[in-house]
């Protein structure tokens, strides 16, 4: 890694190196986990370039591939397992200032990488439309951040995952391979290779995203005496093919007191179910939760302007929101990532939730897998130590329920903890020196790795 060559490559580029600054940059949600608190405290870059255009960004990557200097794309750093956090050092590609809406079309929008979620949507609302997914830091996350690092969330109960066939449109990628520009567009099949890849394969620098019909959303809430009882509703609910809803989440009695801006609309002692719902559906879900045993505490529909505009969405109480709301007011809380596989999905949830009590309160993400019902856990943790955490990992697969580790910064252990064939290709024809954020992916550093055990880059291992 030659840095003062890069420098002088880089002379009419505006470069950061003010060391708070760098440090700020190298930063995201990996606090989350006390493990990965531990492993990247002092992870830090060397420099951070934000570029305004795909020319400058192509520019900036063939001076660090010329000077052997490792990248890693930053969007609005809110990802929560060090994917944007660069392990080598090296430099940080800031695409904050890439954020134009490009075109809204019937059915589609185009954007540059770090176009806000929120801000796209400002914009294809005038057209009646909306992005069908995104996560819950929907008002600071950017579009190519989401791509490039999460999975799914807020709409995953209509149109499923991320990479599902359909949710992506298109994405044009710049590759680190030193030719000049090389630029690249994927679409269908070929999505595979650089959506959910970290930036490990190369850097998005356009993206087209499927638009949804826009609604204001009725948010929801419903009280059950018992776990089971809310579980068993949602299930109901999100199986129900007539209904339009946009989230659909479950937390159970301890987790409630969390939602301290919500605590009129929350029963001591009691689960509750959180719905986003199409205006025309609201009453149907209210019908069902009733005749399921709930009891309807809010409906946002029916608030006061002025109440209604203090409360946050319901999908800020749901996926790793449910979580951020833990730990402002307890920080030895974490969380885990599993799934709840059919049949029988509150069997399972309920077995679980049984098993470890207030030590691990129940939360629960309901979702679509290929037209069917899936759910996905997010349950907080009361962390004591590592070990602790392994053994309620390795008991959660016993049962058989997968766990997506959050406590993992590479895409393998973090997913499905074996070698992506497609990416580990794409990677070698459009990184041949492994420079785009290195040490996330476990199969270019040790194709013959035992995912059986915790993978360190040598970096944070010396």
């Amino acid at each position: 890694m030659n840095l003062d060559a890069l420098k002088s490559d880089l002379a009419g580029v505006a470069l950061e190196d003010n060391p708070r600054i760098v440090q700020q940059k190298s930063r995201d949600f990996y606090w989350y986990s006390p493990v990965l608190k531990r492993q990247l405290e002092n992870v830090t870059a060397d420099l951070v370039a934000a570029p305004t255009s795909e020319d400058e960004l192509l520019f900036i990557l063939g001076a660090c591939f010329r000077n052997n200097v490792p990248v890693t794309v930053r969007g609005s750093g809110t990802g929560n397992y060090g994917q944007a956090m660069p392990l080598a050092g090296g430099l940080v590609l800031d695409l904050a200032r890439m954020n134009k809406v490009k075109h809204i079309g019937q059915g589609y929008v185009v954007a540059e990488p770090g176009a806000i979620l929120a801000d796209i949507d400002n914009e294809t609302r005038a057209s009646g439309q909306e992005l069908r997914l995104s996560p819950s830091t929907y008002h600071t996350a950017s579009i190519g951040g989401f791509v490039a690092g999460g999975s799914g969330g807020v709409g995953s109960i209509r149109w499923g995952g991320l990479r599902d066939t359909g949710n992506i449109i298109r994405l044009r990628i710049a590759a680190m391979d030193g030719s000049a520009p090389s630029v690249i567009d994927l679409s269908g099949a070929d999505l595979a290779k650089a959506s959910h890849a970290y930036g490990t394969t190369g850097v998005i620098t356009e993206v087209e995203m499927p638009l949804a019909p826009a609604y204001d959303w009725v948010d929801m809430l419903v009280s059950f005496p018992t776990l089971r009882g809310a579980a068993t509703c949602a299930e109901q609910l999100a199986g129900a093919d007539g209904l339009l809803l946009k989230n659909l989440s479950v937390v159970d009695m301890w987790v409630t007191p969390y939602f301290r801006r919500h605590a009129p609309y929350v029963r001591d002692g009691e689960a509750l179910m959180m719905v986003m719902a199409a205006p025309f559906a609201a009453s149907d879900v209210a019908h069902m939760a009733r005749r399921a045993g709930g009891t309807l505490t809010m409906r946002s529909d029916q608030l006061a302007e002025d109440v209604r505009r203090t409360l946050p969405a319901a999908f800020e109480l749901g996926w790793n929101h449910t979580t951020l709301r833990a730990l402002r007011v307890d920080p030895a809380i974490t969380y885990l990532q599993s799934l709840y596989p059919q049949p029988s999905i509150a069997d399972k949830v309920i077995k679980l939730a049984e098993r470890f009590g207030e030590e691990m309160p129940t939360h629960l993400e309901f979702v679509r897998f290929d037209g069917a019902v899936g759910c996905f856990g997010l349950p907080l943790v009361r962390y004591t130590t590592e070990e602790r955490l392994e053994e309620i990992i390795r008991i959660h697969e016993d049962e058989g329920c997968p766990i997506f580790n959050p406590h993992r910064y590479t895409l393998e252990e973090g997913g499905m903890k074996q070698t992506d064939e497609v990416q580990l290709a794409f990677k070698r024809r459009a990184d041949p020196k492994g420079l785009l954020n290195p040490g996330k992916m476990v199969a270019w550093d040790n194709p013959s790795y035992d995912y059986g055990k915790p993978y360190l880059f040598p970096t944070l291992s010396a």
